[in-house]
């Protein structure tokens, strides 16, 4: 089948309101044998290439043969593995046992200071440590991880706390 000067375009537009069985049947015209799909998209854009390529000429003969040298090389499947592969579970990751380093906050009391705070009738005693903080006899990196513990929310464990910083002291913009 030999055409000049295709408006793709146009085709295309033509071929969109076509239904799969008409689509199919000029898929048989176009290529010489029936399509295997049932799949509009997929047909609708093989028909376009195949036409275009048969009135503009289609990939040269060095393109053809190194696509063909290519494929030869590559490990292509037809079909899916029927059992999936089985995942191979992660080994566990070792505890590591340390001392939990943490940036000195100027907002935070000396260490050894307790902060108190009531939560629903229960008194809660924190520790600061140079390294964190105490609670419970756990030690937590952030107030936060305090405060979310106890409440079971999202809380900023400063405000939950009621750290402050001294005063007199305000970071910039802050003011």
């Amino acid at each position: 089948m030999s055409m000049q000067k295709v408006n793709v375009p146009k085709l295309v537009a033509e071929l969109s309101r076509m239904s799969v069985p008409q689509l199919r049947e000029r898929y048989e015209a176009v290529f010489g044998e029936p399509a295997r799909s049932n799949n509009k998209q997929h047909l609708l854009r093989r028909i376009a290439w195949r036409v275009q390529a048969l009135a503009e000429g289609d990939l040269s003969e060095r393109t053809k043969a190194r696509a063909a040298e290519l494929a030869r090389d590559a490990d292509l499947r037809v079909r899916p593995p029927k059992d999936p592969p089985v995942p191979v579970p992660a080994p566990a990751a070792p505890t590591v046992r340390g001392t939990l380093l943490v940036p000195n906050d100027e907002r935070l009391p000396a260490p050894g200071t307790l902060l108190r705070r009531e939560y629903k009738g229960r008194q809660l005693l924190v520790k600061v440590l140079e390294s964190g903080f105490e609670f419970e006899g756990e030690v937590y990196r952030t107030l936060s991880a305090i405060a979310n513990k106890v409440t079971g929310g999202h809380w900023n464990g400063w405000a939950f706390f009621g750290v402050t910083p001294p005063s007199g002291r305000c970071k910039e913009g802050t003011r």
